[in-house]
């Protein structure tokens, strides 16, 4: 829990602050809250916040969905929300001076609240820690940038014409301004932004956070990475989207997990320092596939990805992300330093070896798929699953079974039949997702679009 403590110090370094923002994660990984005065934040460290439990049994269009229970089922009843500690910070994209907060629910009686998403990663990274094992995990971002107006891809790189320009440095520096400025906002919040590269799309770009060997905290340095992006990019005229596929000829938007285990005694460096390399990892080893526990860890996430996928591809749009050579996976396969996989053991040094998990897409809750990487992980420890030979060369090529579900519809049926899944969510948080997910798509499916018109209109 944070401190009144705290927050105090954060008061004397920052005389001048007049507001602050305060925002929880919903299921469908959207950012709600509110905005407050700043002398309501010692009142908020020292008793919590209420806070309406429906705000956590919204789908994505901010429509109450009754099912989850958590609407007239309760009377629309407050919840606690609490300050998550180290996440109180600047939000130096705003105009007025304004701090930024992340909270957690709770119950009234002190127990997490059955919504939310960051209490489902706690749980998995707890259930690991009985095991003994500490995760050391990295968050890869893939986006678009669009301007606000037109909502093509920002730059002088325009859609259709032809130009890819992947890794192009004049992209990073057509569009520096915006940027530096996403820098110097992640320095401000304590965001550990690291690498930035143009991706293969006009407008389409990547920044990766440093290694954590503290799972929860590198996913809340993801989560506030998502909503800095967003805030800087407006004061540009620019707007940030982690839609999974926002433009049907080009490449979709991924988010990547990195991860690796430690022993939990032996994890000794600091949150801030950790990295992948410690002598600890437990998944080093001089062969390119990594130690045999690495391999086990591959087979509980090849075991239990096709019932998962809902959480990696939560949306209607997810599943047009999934095309053969799109630098999208579309199996459930392993390689070592091969990108047409959805399980990837990257090359570099033996101290390094961990497991890319590239099957996410942006538009996923980072919580959840984390949580879910995470207890896939240890299922296969526990079972000492074999993930089989890794593919070679292409992967598309090889991908000729159907193994994931193909449709939003499927994935929904899948997840609901899923012990797995039941396991790793919890009974509670997976009825709640469900609920809202089957709303969403229900909703999704009755819309008339513009290419039914087209197709249908004067043909049928």
């Amino acid at each position: 829990m944070s401190t009144t403590a705290e927050w105090q110090a954060f008061r004397e370094r920052h005389p001048g602050i007049e507001a602050v923002q305060l925002f929880i994660t919903d299921p469908s990984g959207v950012p709600r809250g509110k905005t407050a005065s700043v002398d309501e934040l010692s009142r908020l460290y020292a008793h919590g916040r209420p806070v309406a439990g429906s705000i956590l049994g919204l789908d994505i269009t901010g429509t109450d969905v009754e099912a989850t229970g958590l609407v007239w089922e309760t009377g629309d009843a407050d919840m606690i929300c609490r300050p998550v500690p180290d996440t109180l910070a600047l939000a130096p994209w705003l105009t007025r001076p304004t701090a930024q907060v992340m909270l957690s629910m709770y119950q009234p009686s002190g127990e997490p609240a059955a919504g939310d998403p960051r209490h489902v990663l706690a749980r998995a990274v707890d259930r690991l820690r009985a095991a003994g094992l500490r995760a050391v995990l990295a968050v890869e971002l893939e986006f678009y940038v669009l301007d606000e107006r037109s909502t093509e891809p920002a730059g002088s790189t325009a859609r259709g014409s032809g130009r890819i320009d992947a890794y192009g440095l004049g992209r990073l520096e057509e569009l520096s301004g915006f940027f530096d400025e996403v820098y110097a906002a992640a320095r401000a919040q304590g965001i550990p932004a690291e690498t930035l590269m143009s991706e293969y799309a006009p407008g389409q770009f990547e920044i990766t956070l440093r290694h954590r060997d503290d799972a929860l905290r590198a996913v809340d340095e993801a989560v506030l990475l998502k909503r800095l992006l967003r805030g800087v990019a407006a004061r540009h005229g620019l707007l940030v989207t982690f839609m999974a596929k926002p433009f049907a000829e080009l490449a979709g938007s991924g988010m990547h997990l990195h991860v690796s285990l430690a022993e939990e005694p032996a994890a000794k460096a600091s949150a801030a320092t950790a990295f992948v390399g410690q002598a600890s990892n437990l998944f080093a080893a001089d062969d390119p596939a990594g130690s045999p526990l690495l391999r086990q860890a591959l087979g509980g996430l090849k075991q239990t990805m096709a019932e998962s996928l809902l959480v990696f591809a939560p949306n209607g749009n997810s599943y047009r992300r999934f095309r053969s050579q799109s630098y999208a996976p579309v199996a459930v396969n392993w390689g070592i330093n091969n990108r047409s996989v959805s399980l990837r053991v990257p090359s570099g040094p033996p101290a390094s070896r961990h497991i890319e998990h590239r099957i996410a897409g942006a538009d996923a809750n980072p919580y959840l798929a984390a949580a879910v990487v995470l207890s896939g992980v240890l299922r296969g420890i526990e079972t000492a699953a074999d993930p089989g030979p890794p593919v070679e060369g292409n992967g598309y090529l090889s991908a000729t079974r159907r193994e994931l579900p193909q449709t939003w519809h499927e994935a929904i049926e899948r997840a609901e039949s899923s012990a797995f899944l039941t396991a790793a969510l919890g009974d509670p948080f997976k009825r709640i997702f469900l609920a809202i997910k089957k709303q969403e798509c229900d909703r999704f499916s009755a819309e008339v679009t513009e290419l039914d018109r087209s197709w249908y209109l004067r043909s049928s």
